[in-house]
């Protein structure tokens, strides 16, 4: 019989986070906001941590979930390192979660908005961004931008959007054309908010290449659309 533990890593920004996840229901976590990136020192200290408040044992994990990107270079080789050191360690299977999508999930079902837009900084005027509509579905894929005022207004039009990330105050200072919305408090990706998509990709069996498995750095390439990535 398969309990589903998964432990669930996110270090794509300067918050670091890890939480416990039991099919599919968040029951322990760890999180830090640092200025500093302190995902070196902090990361194998929150998954101890997260396991001990839920008593459960490294071997009773039958799942690593990691934010795969894009977001921080440094942030995600120290995640990435440290979830293939767990699946290599533990024989366990490694899930990967695109960041936007982790991101999305706790706004979804706001019925004030028609489009939620998740931002991450990337330079500059630069951030990596994605679209969603309210069932969860992709408008735009996961690419990266140099916003204008008028970004995303020929794609979403007058309707009602969420703008969020550590990104989403670049775009607010270029007054937007789009009728854009923004959270009171900068929004950050967590390891909680990989709950849901965690399981449902260990259900499936939906489980990276071990051997092989990169994060989704997207940080060399250009704005063109022939560098637009899917999202699977």
């Amino acid at each position: 019989c398969v309990m589903a533990y998964i432990i669930q890593l996110e270090t794509t920004t300067k918050q670091c986070s890890v939480a416990l996840s039991y099919k599919g229901n968040c029951i322990s976590k760890k999180v830090l906001l640092a200025e500093h990136f302190s995902h070196d020192e902090k990361l194998h200290v929150f998954i101890r941590e997260v396991l001990q408040e839920a008593s459960v044992g490294f071997s009773e994990l039958d799942a690593v979930s990691i934010s795969k990107g894009p977001g921080s270079y440094t942030g995600l080789r120290i995640g990435v390192a440290a979830a293939k050191g767990l699946c290599f360690a533990l024989d366990l299977p490694l899930i990967g979660i695109q960041t936007l999508e982790l991101m999305v999930q706790p706004f979804i079902g706001k019925a004030e908005y028609v489009f939620f837009i998740p931002m991450l900084d990337a330079r500059r005027m630069e951030v990596y961004n994605a679209v969603f509509d309210n069932s969860k579905t992709w408008i735009q894929e996961t690419n990266a931008l140099v916003l204008e005022a008028q970004s995303f207004y020929d794609l979403l039009g007058d309707s009602p959007c969420l703008v969020f990330g550590n990104g989403a105050s670049k775009f607010k200072t270029l007054q937007p054309k789009i009728n854009a919305h923004f959270t009171e408090t900068v929004y950050y990706p967590s390891a909680e908010d990989m709950t849901r998509l965690a399981w449902l990709e260990f259900q499936k069996k939906n489980f990276e290449d071990l051997a092989t498995f990169e994060p989704f750095y997207l940080k060399d390439f250009q704005t063109t659309p022939e560098h637009i990535f899917k999202s699977r």
